[in-house]
């Protein structure tokens, strides 16, 4: 996936959740605590049932009790979702013990490929906090839908290869489901520690 068709995904993204965002930004608080995007009310509660890496199915409500960071990529993404999931494996490391209420969800959008077997040789090998996740391409559309992001398959290479350009966005929920925050791969590793710790603490912020 080369870096300009990257963007333009990207920015195909910001677009469709630009109304959304600005509505958040016209009710900024200056005194609110966040240091990520708070889109809380502008989102949808987490919601799905896939298949994890473990080839189980599994709904939203089994995280229940955890603080999780959705993500859409795929397994031979040459280069955001590696550097992605390697930013959230320090800002893991850096929350410590708190990192144990925590579950980064890396949804793929690339499911003719990214078996089960795949995706947690996959994940884990990044952080033991992820969890791959995958189902029908309807199922996937759906839930991509569901938080506006974006992906689409780019023509076959020789070989019969391919690339999937998609957004880069990292939704947070809290503990109930709620839909909190948005990050950013560019968002700096002290953002998401800083929120992330507000969220995991005992009471967590509201």
């Amino acid at each position: 996936m080369k870096l300009s068709r990257f963007a333009r995904i990207v920015c195909f993204s910001i677009a469709l959740t630009a109304g959304m965002l600005l509505a958040a930004c016209q009710q900024h608080d200056e005194a609110a605590p966040w240091q990520l995007t708070d889109i809380s009310g502008h989102m949808p509660d987490l919601s799905f049932r896939l298949t994890d890496d473990q080839g189980k199915t599994v709904t939203a409500t089994d995280y229940s009790g955890k603080v999780t960071l959705l993500y859409f990529g795929y397994t031979h993404c040459p280069d955001v979702c590696p550097l992605t999931l390697a930013h959230l494996h320090v800002v893991m490391q850096r929350l410590g013990k708190l990192a144990d209420g925590a579950r980064i969800l890396f949804v793929s959008v690339d499911p003719a490929r990214d078996t089960p077997e795949a995706l947690h040789a996959y994940v884990t090998a990044f952080d033991p906090h992820a969890i791959g996740l995958t189902g029908t391409p309807a199922d996937i559309e759906a839930l991509t839908k569901r938080y506006r992001a974006a992906f689409s398959r780019e023509p076959d290479k020789s070989g019969g290869s391919y690339d999937v350009s998609h957004s880069s966005g990292i939704y947070i929920f809290d503990t109930s489901g709620h839909a909190r925050l948005l990050a950013t791969p560019d968002d700096a590793q002290d953002k998401l520690v800083h929120d992330l710790h507000l969220l995991l603490s005992p009471g967590g912020a509201t």
